[in-house]
């Protein structure tokens, strides 16, 4: 009878635990069931599968840039290889410019309201009150050898059918031709276009999505058409580029790849610095000067030249054009590859440019490169233009403009250094590591601005970095729930996504770092996971295993709460008691009489009836003899005598922490003793898996505690720091201010 008492008595305890919390919701339950099932092509662990494939699209582009009347005209050869097991009978294409057809979807489906003292702007963008014709012309798409093709083209989308279907391990070449007008990003708006400069009747063209681009066919979706609305980016495959750029023989070209005929479009000045420029790693070398810039500016060439740029293994390609740049570049040294950090920018960027965005570059090379793979590409380029961050493999364009007599402010200088960062960071995340961006937009733009945090800190410690860092996210996170959606909805049914799909995204890796798993083992883990993924495509099963699979740490509580969930982080600290061991020990009988009198109740209460502070002193218990019940089978016993000496002079605190957000964190505790001193105590978020809404626990310390605080380097992103502290914080009353004042 006595072994059935113990066993009960045991078992009662787990049990009133699991009872006090009826709302279980299994956040600590394994995701297996919610992740797609392992197969040969993506495996349990994270890692691509044995059989894994993916596509690949190879292109050969000459495009012409009129400045005249600001439009596009191009042929393209595209050689398309099926490395599927599948047959396919058609292909895919992204016709990105079609957003700007009158007929496009996104504006049809934008939602608005009639507001008072609009602005003309608003209402000219609107209501398509430009006289803009936007959109492609597809001139032609023929087979290789010129015959014509039959397509049907669906908003953003046309399907190429194939004469013959093209069989696992085959590959088709066929051509477009096409054409359409440059939208002014000042009027459309746009990732893509042109900025017109006035006064001197000049433009920069920062030109991408120009030329039809294959879609990515995969093991997971099949073709990945889904259309483009303007928002959730774009999703491509990888493939080699030789792109032809005819402009004014007075424009520089910047590129995604390298140029291949400098002696036809550049002075042997301009070869020589280039040149110079490759082998110097302490500052930039001004390739082309502000005042070489500036003289350009005030003619325009009636020539032509056409630039050649080649480029391997990457999934997109964009460039930018004008009369009016300024060229600067330096090499980077790196474990394994020298690439050059390269930056273009109107004088309007001066000076802040010339000082900052190729060492920008640069720092975002170093750091990203440590955290993840060596920058593979030759080259990274910054392209300055208003009012717009936008990234390309090995180009982006960015904001950052100071004022028209040169000078900026602190805010200006920080806000283009992140723009730079974020961007040029986009070549790691998702140009290498080639994640969907129309389905999963925060496995860029969520986990590229985390590094970007990293760089920041590493290499600007002197600035305010906010985006990233719990305390950042904490005013959305307590705001309206009805905005919010799971990281893991596509982008185009995202309504705060700048809050969620970056800067939530953000801050829960860099809680994932600092707080959950430790800097060393999740830097390994994330590094594992770009080793894994650099030049494929991850879905985020890859990621979310691959972090588990490198650190043997169990995060599916933390991608459920995180990732597939809108609660917040919100603890209590509800209830704290403070115990020390009666020195004169009573017996079982006693214990128990007493017990019943209250001897074990709260000292000074407050309002609701718990302990407000520790000046009521400490309640005592009584450490009895151990029964030989407890022993069970064993023979040997505890020496009850030395255990209860070690806990005589001890300071036992009892606390209680409710979960009111609904997000289970770590338990972060910072003891402030009678002396001074200070510890801080950290308990793994699994405290929560048996109650996830209500937990108590007892700590013995040495030294008297006079204050707790729960997370208290605001580490968790918890939403009300109030209820954190013990001793609570009383809001002071009229006699205490009057006090104050000496009345």
């Amino acid at each position: 009878m006595k072994h059935i008492l113990l066993m009960l008595f045991l078992v009662g305890s787990v049990m009133s635990m699991a009872q006090e919390s009826p709302q279980w919701k299994g956040k600590f339950e394994q995701l297996d069931q919610t992740l797609p099932t392992p197969n040969e092509y993506r495996t349990g662990s994270g890692a691509p599968g044995p059989k894994y494939w993916q596509q690949k699209a190879d292109y050969e582009i000459a495009v012409e840039l009129n400045d005249l009347n600001q439009s596009i005209s191009g042929t393209e050869k595209i050689t398309y290889h099926n490395n599927s097991p599948d047959v396919l009978k058609y292909l895919w294409l992204q016709l990105d410019q079609n957003l700007f057809d009158k007929e496009s979807n996104t504006g049809k489906t934008a939602v608005s309201s009639v507001q008072d003292s609009v602005t003309a702007k608003t209402m000219a963008g609107q209501f398509s009150l430009y006289n803009f014709e936007g959109g492609y012309k597809i001139k032609s798409v023929t087979d290789a050898g010129g015959k014509l093709l039959k397509t049907t083209v669906n908003k953003t989308m046309m399907r190429v059918d194939l004469p013959q279907p093209l069989k696992s391990g085959e590959k088709v070449t066929f051509q477009v031709a096409w054409s359409y007008t440059i939208n002014d990003r000042n009027f459309q708006g746009g990732r893509s276009g042109y900025e017109y400069f006035p006064d001197e009747d000049n433009y920069v063209y920062t030109i991408a999505q120009f030329f039809p681009r294959m879609c990515v066919y995969d093991d997971v979706v099949g073709w990945q058409n889904k259309q483009f609305l303007g928002r959730s980016e774009f999703t491509l495959p990888f493939g080699d580029y030789k792109v032809s750029i005819t402009v004014p023989a007075d424009h520089i070209i910047a590129a995604t790849g390298m140029i291949q005929n400098p002696q036809q479009v550049l002075t042997k000045t301009e070869i020589e610095r280039f040149e110079k420029a490759k082998t110097t790693f302490d500052k930039p070398i001004v390739i082309v000067t502000q005042a070489e810039a500036t003289a350009k500016e005030k003619t325009k060439s009636k020539d032509k030249k056409t630039w050649q740029f080649a480029a391997t293994n990457v999934r997109d390609f964009a460039f930018a054009s004008s009369r009016k740049f300024i060229w600067d570049a330096m090499a980077v040294k790196l474990a394994t590859t020298t690439p050059l950090a390269m930056s273009y920018y109107p004088k309007e960027g001066n000076p802040l440019w010339e000082k900052e965005s190729t060492i920008a570059v640069k720092n975002t090379l170093e750091v990203y490169s440590k955290y993840t793979v060596d920058y593979p590409y030759p080259q990274a380029t910054s392209v300055h233009a208003a009012s717009i961050g936008m990234e390309y493999p090995m180009i982006c364009f960015n904001f950052g403009r100071p004022a028209k007599d040169g000078t900026y402010t602190t805010q200006t200088l920080q806000r283009m250094l992140g723009v730079v960062i974020h961007e040029v960071g986009h070549n790691f995340f998702p140009m290498i590591i080639n994640n969907d961006e129309r389905q999963t937009t925060w496995m860029d733009e969520g986990v590229d601005s985390f590094v970007q945090l990293l760089t920041e800190l590493e290499r600007y410690p002197n600035l305010d970095w906010s985006r990233g860092k719990p305390a950042g996210i904490v005013p959305f996170m307590k705001g309206d729930k009805s905005i919010m959606r799971p990281l893991m909805t596509s982008g185009e049914n995202v309504v705060a996504i700048g809050s969620e799909q970056y800067a939530k995204a953000a801050t829960a890796l860099f809680i994932l770092r600092e707080t959950v798993m430790g800097p060393e083992l999740f830097d390994k883990a994330f590094k594992e996971y770009a080793e894994r993924w650099a030049f494929k495509h991850p879905k985020p099963a890859d990621f979310f295993r691959t972090m588990e699979d490198a650190s043997a740490v169990d995060l599916d509580w933390f991608w459920r709460g995180w990732f597939y969930g809108t609660d917040n982080v919100d603890m209590s600290l509800d209830d704290v008691k403070w115990f020390k061991v009666r020195k004169d020990q009573a017996t079982l009988e006693n214990k128990t009489k007493s017990a019943t009198k209250g001897d074990l109740a709260s000292g000074s209460k407050g309002a609701d009836g718990k302990p407000s502070d520790f000046s009521q002193g400490p309640n005592y218990f009584s450490v009895l003899p151990t029964d030989n019940r407890f022993y069970g089978e064993f023979a040997n016993r505890l020496d009850d005598k030395a255990v209860i000496s070690k806990m005589e002079n001890k300071n036992f605190y009892e606390i209680t922490l409710t979960n009111k957000g609904g997000l289970v964190m770590p338990v972060i505790i910072e003891w402030t003793f009678k002396d001074g001193s200070k510890e801080i105590e950290r308990l793994p978020a699994e405290i929560w898996r048996l109650n996830e809404t209500k937990v108590t626990k007892v700590f013995a310390k040495d030294k008297e505690v006079i204050n707790i605080v729960i997370d208290p380097l605001k580490e968790t992103a918890d939403i009300s720091m109030e209820d954190n502290v013990f001793p609570k914080v009383v809001a002071p009353t009229k006699f205490d201010e009057l006090r104050k004042k000496g009345k």
